[in-house]
Order: structure tokens, then sequence, then C-alpha cells
């Protein structure tokens, strides 16, 4: 693919390529909607429990991390795939590297969950 330098129109058609990912991700990505069911709560629930805004900061970046973990997982699963549609055992070691990133990240996800909710929702009981 030849690079045309830096254009408007180039730039603009990048974030539509983006958006068109995003997508696909929230529209055919069955992990992906469990994801977004759970930041959807998360969302409300901080709403309902008065985050802070550093709260909110950290809610935001690990919505985001995990989100962005699993696209980046439905990418390597998707290119895997396709260039290696039989049993390949570097290709099911790439996917299962890829699908305990994700795994990770949402631990990590809970995690600060827990320190963020936890107290807050103790203080209501």
């Amino acid at each position: 693919m030849k690079n045309k330098g830096f254009t408007l129109r180039s730039r603009i058609r990048s974030f539509g390529y983006a958006f068109r990912g995003i997508k696909s991700l929230v529209t055919q990505e069955p992990n992906a909607w469990i994801h977004c069911c759970a930041a959807a709560c998360v969302i409300i629930a901080g709403g309902l429990l008065g985050l802070s805004r550093w709260e909110w900061v950290a809610v935001v970046i690990v919505i985001g991390a995990v989100l962005a973990a699993e696209a980046f997982n439905s990418a390597i699963e998707t290119l895997s795939d396709l260039v290696s549609p039989g049993y390949n055992e570097a290709i099911k070691r790439t996917k299962d590297l890829a699908a305990g990133a994700v795994l990770l990240t949402a631990i990590s996800a809970a995690i600060v969950g827990l320190i963020i909710f936890l107290p807050k929702i103790i203080s209501i009981l």
C-alpha cells in the first residue's frame, strides 16, 4: 500500500474505518456484548453512587482497555482463521495468548471496580 502523505480527506476516511471496526465489534462479537453490558451496569451504578471525577477516570480507562483488548483479540482471531483455517498449534497458541490478554484486562478492571465500588456499597449498608 503506497503512502500518499497526510491529507484531511485521508484522516477523515481513517476515522470512518475505525468507527466501522467499533460497530463490527459491538454488533458481531458476543464477548464484546458481555463487556458492553457490564460497562453499562458500571456506568449506571457509578451515576447512582456518585463517583468522583478521578473514580470516573479510572472507570473509563478500564472500560476502554477491556473493549480494546477484546477488539485486538477479535482481530487476531479473524486474521488467524484466514491464514490458517485448519488446526495449527502456533495459531492456537496465538489465539490463547490473545484471549488471555482479554481475561487479564477484565480481571484488572474488576479489581478497579471493587476498589471503587465496594467501599461505597458498604457505606450504604
